[in-house]
């Protein structure tokens, strides 16, 4: 008969699914913009901050992103691309999840207050549904920071049972 895995372990395979699946979005994400030049050379990234600025910014991030994410649009431009490759390859192979975890949560909330407003009108459940595209994948990221992302299924968990392998082999006598 086959041995149920405990808990720990199942809740440790779990938290790898959101982590390559969250990384796997990441290296797409990261990917076209490293390699494409539409996005960080062209105006991609500045389209995007004057349509946030027109239509989607929260008010208190409409004078961060004229003044300062606008004027410095060539250098934040590749800080995104970069900054989104690096997260996708942490989450997918498992190595700095937490770093990796931090740095996508403050890049969803950034995210989250440059482009999901719904407006003064809103009532106050309106703004949470108007940021699920960003808020969700936060809670990810929270949970990954929070949980041992790196625990199951990555570079880090093979090293380890790797480690121990070779720790617990029979040594051969001279």
């Amino acid at each position: 008969m086959r041995e149920q895995p405990s808990f720990p372990d199942v809740n440790s395979r779990a938290l790898a699914v959101v982590r390559i699946g969250v990384g796997i979005l990441f290296l797409i994400f990261g990917e076209y913009k490293v390699f494409g030049s539409q996005f960080t050379l062209h105006g991609g990234f500045q389209f995007w901050i004057n349509r946030f600025i027109e239509s989607g910014a929260y008010p208190f991030m409409v004078p961060v992103l004229r003044n300062f994410v606008l004027v410095h649009a060539t250098l934040i431009a590749f800080l995104v691309a970069y900054g989104e490759l690096a997260m996708g390859i942490a989450l997918l192979l498992g190595v700095l999840v937490r770093p990796a975890s931090v740095a996508g949560f403050i890049y969803m909330m950034t995210l989250l207050f440059s482009s999901n407003y719904p407006g003064p009108q809103a009532v106050f459940w309106q703004y949470f549904g108007a940021s699920l595209d960003h808020s969700v994948l936060a809670l990810c990221f929270m949970a990954l920071f929070l949980g041992r992302g790196e625990a199951a299924w990555s570079l880090s968990s093979w090293r380890e049972a790797r480690a121990n392998t070779t720790a617990s082999a029979p040594r051969s006598a001279p």
